[in-house]
């Protein structure tokens, strides 16, 4: 069992399919990146933190850095939202395509960096 899935069994049983999904989509779109617990958040790292998320009692936060923030600013304005994280209230359906977009979004930006 990993670091982080070991996160998720920790958390309450009624949101642990909600954070699967998200954990699923990572490690499909990001492979390559290490999985560890960083801010006491599961995070996805490669020379850098590439994304974390995490469980909260409302929502999941998830944290991609500034680059997919500003890139899907107007898509956005429905979820609460700051500089380097968005937030996915436990009471509406998670957006699973549009994780998976800003997840990519993050990975190509490590990419271009390279």
């Amino acid at each position: 069992m990993t670091v982080i899935e070991e996160y998720i069994e920790s958390c309450p049983i009624e949101f642990r399919d909600r954070l699967h999904s998200v954990y699923q989509i990572l490690k499909e779109e990001l492979p390559f990146a290490k999985e560890k617990i960083s801010y006491q958040m599961p995070t996805f790292w490669q020379g850098e933190n590439i994304i974390h998320f995490a469980l909260f009692k409302n929502h999941i936060g998830l944290y991609p850095t500034t680059g997919p923030i500003v890139l899907f600013k107007d898509r956005l304005r429905q979820f609460k939202h700051s500089k380097g994280a968005i937030q996915f209230q436990h009471d509406e359906e998670l957006p699973i395509d549009f994780i998976r977009e800003i997840v990519i979004a993050r990975k190509n930006g490590i990419l271009l960096k390279s």
